[in-house]
């Protein structure tokens, strides 16, 4: 059992590696050559495809190819394409343009986003047949994703590519690493049924969860909680790096390590996924998913007020720490919600759904609608010192749509039902 766990936990390190990577300093790099109005365009595209992508390769996974087979695959063709866009950024240098690396960094998230899901279902599958909790020994796998995620980094940081296309080599390189490793993973046998007619062929039958008031609900506000995922992966960098144009913040060491700081939040993730099994059986899902709600009211009012320098850097760093509860409380307890409330027949296709509505749905409309306010409060700006202005009210903003979510979802959502063993 013990090997399995390590097992596990090697597989989550590399995923969450590949991810952070990229994910918080590829902003400050569009930013550096020129694209930063395009900004919102390369991160909403990760919830574009995980729109469709999650969800057939659940399918595939489901019925045909093994479940850690089909994670190799994916990660073997990101890692190609992550590849090429860092060749093309190193041979164009600062004269790269979108349509230059778009297209094939799209492509190469299309086939890293489905991984997200894959990997949990890899875990819940060869935990259940090892005869273990899924509640109590998969968050500690997780952590180690996490760990994997702050590593990957600090490595970009220290190593002086997060403004540069350096980023996606290294992204390339932990996604071999995984496509490799996962030849070695334990097996997921697949349905291997054939019948039923075309909803069950094409296993759409995840979709039929919304004829549940509960899952019909759960859904909806995994998408409107979705919406907050990927901005401040998207402009926080870009934001605390802006400092730098005023001479009270030039040269503080934050501002030139802004992916060090971002790690903070990171680092509050590993720790918040061990409260997770303790407040899912002390408050239940509602309450859980309702603090994550009003963290991300915080980790937004704090951007919205903070700077790098001392005193303001103290609510950049409580930003940070919020931001565990708000991304674990919500994303991971809500997989585990959503593998206890589903029948196994269905479970990597309802995953997939999850993926679906959070970085797909709900994480496209939010990275989009940042774009347009951040654009119009921020990038208008013609002085640095109105810049920060804008910044300030742009997460505002945020922070205002997040308190909206969070009294809709106190008023609308009902569950009695308990995530535990008893």
């Amino acid at each position: 059992m013990r090997n399995m766990k390590l097992r596990l936990t090697v597989m989550s390190w590399l995923q969450f590696a590949v991810w952070g990577s990229y994910l918080t300093s590829m902003g400050g790099y569009l930013g550096k050559v020129g694209l930063g109005e395009s900004i919102g365009w390369f991160y909403s595209v990760q919830g574009i495809v995980s729109i469709f992508m999650p969800a057939l390769m659940g399918i595939v996974a489901d019925r045909w190819i093994p479940a850690q087979r089909l994670l190799g695959l994916c990660h073997l063709l990101s890692a190609a394409l992550m590849t090429y866009v860092g060749y093309v950024g190193m041979t164009m240098g600062d004269g790269v343009t979108f349509a230059d690396i778009f297209p094939a960094y799209t492509i190469a998230v299309a086939f890293y986003m489905p991984t997200l899901a894959l990997s949990n279902s890899v875990s819940y599958t060869a935990l259940e047949r090892a005869g273990l909790d899924t509640i109590k020994d998969f968050p500690p796998i997780r952590i180690f994703g996490t760990i994997g995620f702050i590593a990957a980094m600090w490595v970009v940081d220290l190593g002086g590519v997060q403004h540069s296309w350096g980023q996606f080599y290294a992204t390339a390189a932990w996604g071999l690493a995984l496509a490799v490793y996962s030849l070695t993973l334990p097996d997921c046998p697949t349905s291997g049924a054939r019948s039923g007619g075309l909803v069950d062929a094409l296993g759409l039958r995840a979709f039929k969860l919304f004829k549940d008031r509960t899952m019909m609900l759960f859904f909806v506000f995994s998408m409107l909680l979705g919406v907050s995922l990927q901005i401040t992966n998207g402009y926080a960098n870009p934001f605390i790096s802006s400092f730098a144009g005023v001479d009270e913040y030039a040269g503080s060491f934050f501002v030139e390590h802004a992916n060090l700081l971002i790690s903070l939040s990171q680092v509050s993730e590993t720790l918040c996924i061990l409260l997770i099994p303790f407040f899912l059986r002390r408050y239940g899902i509602k309450r859980v998913m309702l603090i994550a709600m009003l963290a991300w009211v915080l980790r937004f009012g704090f951007f919205a007020v903070g700077s790098p320098s001392w005193p303001g850097v103290l609510l950049l760093i409580l930003s940070m720490v919020v931001y565990g509860v708000a991304f674990d409380f919500f994303n991971i307890s809500g997989s585990l919600f959503v593998d206890r409330e589903t029948d196994g027949s269905i479970r990597s296709s309802a995953q997939g759904l999850f993926m679906l509505m959070t970085n797909g749905i709900g994480a496209t409309i939010g990275t989009l609608s940042a774009q347009a306010v951040v654009n119009k409060l921020v990038f208008a700006g013609s002085d640095a010192t109105g810049q920060l202005s804008g910044w300030s009210a742009a997460w505002a903003c945020f922070s205002a749509y997040a308190l909206v979510v969070a009294v809709l979802f106190i008023i609308l959502f009902r569950y009695r039902g308990e995530l535990s063993n008893s």
